[in-house]
């Protein structure tokens, strides 16, 4: 990875978890825990709209993984995250 692609995919990353929502999500899903849009949004008292942008962005850096079941969308943290994501959760977690 060049340093200029490096540096984009921090900004990324930070942006990300700049959100205190964001960090909220991750922090929800420790430990191997499992939970659909509307209970994560319960949890925040946010829109499941918002929720699902939250969530998108989360798997669109791989730090989520997601599982449909039962007509629902389960998401957990991504077992398989790479180094950047995995150091960015010990940050800010």
């Amino acid at each position: 990875m060049s340093e200029d692609a490096g540096v984009k995919r921090w900004t990324q990353i930070f942006k990300a978890f700049g959100n205190p929502n964001r960090v909220l999500i991750v922090k929800m899903l420790t430990k191997g825990k499992r939970m659909d849009v509307s209970s994560i949004a319960g949890k925040l008292d946010v829109s499941i709209k918002a929720t699902s942008k939250h969530l998108i962005i989360l798997s669109n850096l791989d730090v989520l993984n997601s599982l449909g079941r039962h007509n629902h969308v389960f998401y957990e943290l991504n077992p398989r995250a790479p180094a950047d994501i995995r150091e960015a959760i010990k940050i800010f977690l």
